[in-house]
């Protein structure tokens, strides 16, 4: 690998590393709102993302967004449909089942894309990446498991609504690794955004938001959606589909930490613990990453 492909590496980790921070404000925002219900949230906040996603083609692309938008073809309109799924199957799994449920189904999410790129991409899997990927599902589990619930219908519905989150994930960044650097995927978090608003506006009305909360739908759509999901597709053309798989998990780290500064959550000892252990598992891939390919310059 030259330079120029480690550089390209590191800057992609770094926006990947951005991302989930970035959507991981979700909880401790949305704790700010006064009257807007769950279902608003997520059609204001796919809203005022697709807004932002727009005008960011039409300030870099000028008359040509409409252009680049035509341009994704049928890979843009399989990525926007996976992100639809995402933005709002999410929050229907949480109307269903518990927060502990939801987040050990997504814990699943790098294997899932693990093995569906080694299927479609045939891209071989390094055991640091295995590992990784078992370390941190062991971390979610210690940090969500205690508050893992099921007995009820409802549990296992929300669960299956909540399998669609991994799974689409996974769908979409093998989509955007098959693709390659070819085709520009930002239209399609657009076309996701205006998917997902467009389903849930039926089930959120009334609208009841005040002003104060659309100040805060705006910062979640445009700075904990739209900017994110536009950084991780920058990302992926420097990035294998696992290893954006596993940066993403940073969001379930981050969240409640944010929730516990900013809303006062204090989070448990397991919470940390599992955190901890989900951040080495991270680390330890990069690090292994870097080492090969400084080895690899060298040889």
């Amino acid at each position: 690998m030259s330079a120029g492909d480690t550089g390209a590496h590191r800057r992609a980790v770094v926006l990947m590393i951005i991302a989930p921070t970035l959507w991981s404000i979700a909880g401790v925002v949305t704790r700010h709102l006064e009257t807007t219900g769950r279902w608003e949230v997520t059609f204001w906040r796919s809203l005022f993302a697709a807004v932002f996603v727009l005008a960011a083609l039409l300030v870099t692309r000028g008359r040509g967004a409409w252009s680049t938008v035509r341009a994704s073809g049928g890979y843009g309109l399989l990525s926007g449909a996976m992100w639809a799924i995402m933005f709002s199957a999410f929050m229907l799994a949480l109307m269903t089942t518990t927060t502990a449920n939801t987040l050990i189904v997504n814990s699943i999410g790098p294997l899932v894309t693990a093995l569906l790129a080694r299927a479609v991409l045939r891209e071989p899997i390094a055991p640091r990446t295995w590992a990784a990927i078992a370390l941190a599902i062991a971390g979610m589990l210690w940090m969500f498991g205690s508050g893992f619930a099921a007995g009820e219908p409802r549990h296992a519905v929300g669960m299956l609504i909540a399998l669609a989150v991994p799974l689409a994930a996974a769908v979409n960044f093998v989509t955007l690794k098959h693709a390659g650097r070819s085709v520009d995927f930002i239209p399609a978090v657009l076309l996701g955004a205006i998917i997902s608003a467009v389903i849930t506006l039926p089930v959120a009305l009334p609208l009841r938001a005040n002003a104060h909360d659309l100040f805060l739908l705006a910062v979640l759509g445009c700075l904990q959606l739209g900017l994110p999901c536009m950084l991780m597709v920058r990302a992926s053309r420097h990035l294998s589909a696992p290893e954006i798989a596993l940066l993403a998990l940073l969001e379930v780290v981050l969240g409640p930490l944010w929730a516990w500064l900013g809303a006062g959550e204090a989070p448990a000892l397991a919470t940390l613990a599992g955190g901890a252990l989900i951040i080495a598992a991270l680390l330890l891939n990069e690090l292994a990453a870097l080492g090969l390919r400084v080895h690899a310059r060298r040889g």
